[in-house]
């Protein structure tokens, strides 16, 4: 399938993921080595631990609605697209600010609840602006497989999966039967090397049956692949999808189509305040650009700029002046 047959009538992007709180802090090397972190990764924990580890800082923490796809359709409302978000959350105050951010972002709804705490993220960023986390998972981690349904997808042209599915095998499968079954394209983002180290098994099954655009940044393309030049691991990555992308930090990114390689160069000068929600913004861009028919090279430069936009803030929440910049990419 080349690019220029996705059905343009369709512009609806839907992400299934985790429904999170983001909360973030600035710490030392030292205090990551103290929790117990992997640098640059993610553990799962109880929501006690993260209560306790907080307790440890002397940072105020920032708390966001967060979550890899939510990151990424809240990113696509921002830039005008329509998105809807699939997930779980409790029935507290941290549901109805997750609920209401949403909303407030353009992006519809589609939230089953549980009488479980809220999950949450707590994302220790080093000075190298690495960010490491701890996820307690809560009610997102209670969907049921029966309880996605093709209602879910309905009109998508697009349904975005975050890699941390791969942790409920019979849940994520459902959602890509589903999305399948309504004729929408899928998109995976690998979300974390961790989570394919534990995951190759099923993952390889899953790209090779579901996947039609596959992201990963050089830590999972290279746990993926087993390549650690670039260019092997995206060949690699491209061999059974439609589109794939690797991303490289500062150095830009590559995505592969049709046996062609193309090169993105990055945006600003690379120095960023925080990489949080770094890659899953590149992903609102290039989606959105996906679904509107720009070039492969225009939804690269689109997706480049709103990684780098969210790189200059805590968070993964782009300010309004950050967004007027990247809408000027749309106009040119």
């Amino acid at each position: 399938m080349d690019i220029r047959q996705i059905d343009k009538n369709k512009k609806l992007i839907v992400g299934i993921g985790s429904a999170l709180i983001d909360i973030l802090i600035h710490e030392q090397e030292d205090f990551l080595k103290k929790t117990g972190a992997v640098k640059g990764g993610m553990k799962y924990v109880g929501r006690e631990f993260i209560e306790k580890t907080l307790l440890q800082t002397s940072q105020k923490p920032i708390i966001v609605p967060g979550g890899s796809a939510c990151n990424t359709v809240v990113g696509i409302g921002k830039l005008g697209g329509e998105a809807c978000f699939v997930g779980k959350s409790g029935t507290g105050h941290m549901a109805r600010l997750f609920e209401a951010d949403l909303k407030k972002n353009n992006v519809n709804p589609a939230l089953f609840t549980s009488p479980s705490s809220t999950g949450r993220v707590l994302s220790i960023i080093t000075p190298d602006a690495q960010r490491s986390m701890f996820t307690f998972l809560g009610a997102s981690s209670e969907i049921q497989p029966d309880e996605i349904t093709e209602n879910c997808f309905k009109n998508a042209a697009i349904v975005h999966v975050e890699g941390y599915l791969l942790f409920n095998e019979d849940l994520i499968i459902r959602a890509l039967e589903a999305a399948k079954s309504v004729g929408a394209l899928v998109s995976m983002d690998l979300a974390s090397f961790t989570v394919v180290e534990q995951s190759k098994t099923v993952l390889k099954r899953i790209i090779n049956d579901f996947v039609d655009i596959l992201i990963a940044n050089e830590d999972e393309a290279q746990a993926y692949t087993g390549y650690s030049d670039e260019s092997k691991a995206i060949c690699s990555m491209a061999e059974n999808t439609l589109i794939a992308v690797l991303k490289v930090g500062k150095r830009g990114s590559f995505i592969a189509h049709n046996g062609k390689t193309i090169t993105i160069e990055p945006m600003g000068d690379g120095a960023a305040v925080d990489t949080t929600g770094a890659g899953d913004l590149w992903a609102s861009g290039f989606l959105f650009g996906l679904v509107n028919g720009f070039s492969l090279e225009k939804c690269g430069k689109l997706g480049s700029a709103c990684g780098y936009e969210v790189c200059q803030v805590m968070g993964a929440n782009i300010p309004e002046e950050g967004w007027q910049r990247i809408k000027k990419l749309l106009e040119e």
